[in-house]
């Protein structure tokens, strides 16, 4: 909304011009989500803190994090609130694409409030089931998805775009829909299983979203998509934005969250993190490029998805000495900050390498 307001200033004075380009917004709404998760976090913590909104540690779980029991959590309430504002700030709202992030926030985010909610207030209580969460989340993504198909806008809406070849598109039809749903849902859960140790979640969602942000205003611009040879997606490049503003709450609740952490996002910041993360690609064609970008979220999911599984058919034997995997590093002898700085270099070399798929083509 101020956008709007101060865009339309530029015709009595012209510096005010400046407000119609993307990448100055972008840095605006990641200077904005940033301060006010800086400057708000004490306050929220605080609270959280009054209303014993607090973390308690599996006892199964490494022993070094025991001590982190009584840490505030839900904090991601902050992360969503500072996102919103910002983009009610710098967003283009007349953009559709913006309405379909903002659903995915927030839908996702009430989803992973409830889970938390019901860990923290009913004794022993595990949160919301596996099945009712699963389902709202597909009830989201679903919505988002059929959206996306019928859009007449968007050519290349049922595409699924191979990233290293230029002009290899295949036309999944109706059956993108299922596709995308598993897209935006396993990357809501494999952010939220990421987030087991101080500071890496976060740190990995500000470098993912850098490159993806990257990516979005490319796939906008008509000049850098005809040189580079990516797919032109009418409006998309207003997700820029967005990515600043997701950046920027990253980066502010980061300070926080870094060890020893001070507060925890919770399933409210990582579900909705991870469902606009997921929704992002979605919308931009990026699919496949997640795989590469975001590489280590994909690996924290299979690690648990190949223990349980290994688990199961060998009646109690384990591959890891801990699923997630981070755990099972810290197992080894890594200690907390050495997880999360080693995880993070793997992340910035990815996002390095999702970028190098520009010029692959």
């Amino acid at each position: 909304m101020l956008y709007y307001y101060l865009y339309s200033l530029h015709e009595r004075f012209s510096p005010f011009n400046v407000f119609r380009y993307i990448t100055f917004r972008s840095a605006l709404a990641a200077i904005t989500s940033a301060g006010i998760t800086f400057f708000l976090a004490p306050w929220i913590i605080g609270r959280l803190k009054r209303f014993s909104f607090t973390q308690t540690e599996r006892d199964d779980g490494p022993k070094n994090h025991l001590s982190k029991s009584g840490t505030p959590t839900m904090g991601g309430i902050l992360i969503v609130l500072s996102i919103l504002i910002s983009m009610l700030f710098w967003g283009d709202l007349k953009n559709i694409y913006i309405w379909l992030m903002l659903i995915s926030l927030v839908g996702y985010g009430a989803i992973g409030f409830v889970d938390d909610y019901l860990k923290v207030t009913k004794k022993n209580s595990k949160g919301m089931s596996a099945r009712y969460k699963l389902v709202f989340q597909t009830i989201i993504a679903t919505g988002i998805l059929m959206y996306l198909y019928a859009n007449p806008h968007d050519p290349y809406s049922t595409k699924l775009v191979v990233p290293f070849i230029k002009n290899i598109l295949f036309d999944l039809g109706i059956f993108y829909i299922p596709f995308g749903v598993f897209v935006i849902i396993g990357t809501s859960n494999a952010v939220n299983l990421t987030d087991g140790v101080d500071g890496l979640a976060i740190g990995l969602v500000a470098i993912v979203i850098l490159a993806t942000g990257a990516l979005m205003y490319i796939s906008g611009n008509k000049v850098l998509a005809d040189y580079l040879q990516v797919i032109k997606i009418p409006n998309i490049g207003e997700l820029t934005v967005f990515c600043g503003a997701v950046f920027g709450a990253a980066i502010g609740f980061l300070w926080y969250n870094c060890y020893p952490a001070e507060v925890f996002m919770g399933d409210v910041g990582s579900l909705s993190l991870g469902g606009s993360l997921g929704t992002l690609v979605v919308i931009t064609k990026q699919e496949i490029v997640l795989l590469v970008v975001g590489w280590i979220f994909v690996f924290e999911a299979l690690s648990v998805i190949i223990q349980v599984g290994y688990f199961k058919m060998s009646g109690g034997k384990r591959i890891f000495r801990m699923a997630p995997i981070h755990h099972h590093f810290e197992l080894k002898g890594w200690t907390e900050p050495k997880t999360v700085v080693r995880f993070w270099i793997v992340g910035i070399i990815l996002a390095l390498l999702s970028l190098a798929t520009l010029k692959v083509r």
